[in-house]
């Protein structure tokens, strides 16, 4: 009898898989991003500006002999005022073989969430475009959105990162 519910549990643990995300803040709410998609985290510094670049677009900087653009997330999430403070970092991810950016408040920590802790987003639960949000993250009283960060960063709507997506 022991070994059957063993292998019920072993079976309803088999149809929900846990993904790790890195969670990180901006204003009041707090966002989750695939741990797959993070290369390294890194302290805020003022990027080079580019002219006529669209305002969430900071600017780029230079990584390594690498040029990233980097995208602030408050600005492109329209998420308060933007306020850049010592506990602001910068996110850099690997996209479909592009490096970019991403500035936000703070990051949280790397966590586990079963695909059954997260829910359909409704339309209006957040100001974010709800085609970049996989869904709503639950974690005891924790509610973390879900970002599919790959389909946002390389959307056409993010000018510069999409023409370099995909030049050769």
């Amino acid at each position: 009898m022991v070994q059957e519910n063993n292998s019920q549990q072993a079976a309803g643990d088999a149809g929900a898989y846990s993904q790790e995300f890195l969670t990180f803040t901006l204003g009041p709410e707090e966002y989750a991003i695939d741990i797959l998609k993070v290369q390294e985290i890194r302290g805020y510094e003022p990027p080079t500006t580019i002219a006529n670049a669209p305002a969430f677009l900071k600017g780029v900087i230079n990584l390594r002999g690498i040029i990233v653009p980097i995208v602030d997330m408050r600005i492109k999430f329209g998420v308060g005022t933007v306020e850049y403070t010592p506990f602001t970092v910068v996110i850099i991810l690997s996209l479909g073989g592009r490096v970019v950016g991403m500035v936000v408040d703070g990051v949280s920590d790397v966590t586990s969430l079963r695909s059954d802790q997260i829910r359909p987003a409704p339309e209006f639960a957040a100001t974010v475009d709800t085609r970049y949000i996989k869904g709503l993250g639950t974690l005891g009283e924790r509610m973390l959105i879900v970002v599919d960060i790959e389909k946002l960063m390389l959307s056409g709507e993010m000018a510069l990162v999409e023409e370099a997506a995909q030049t050769p």
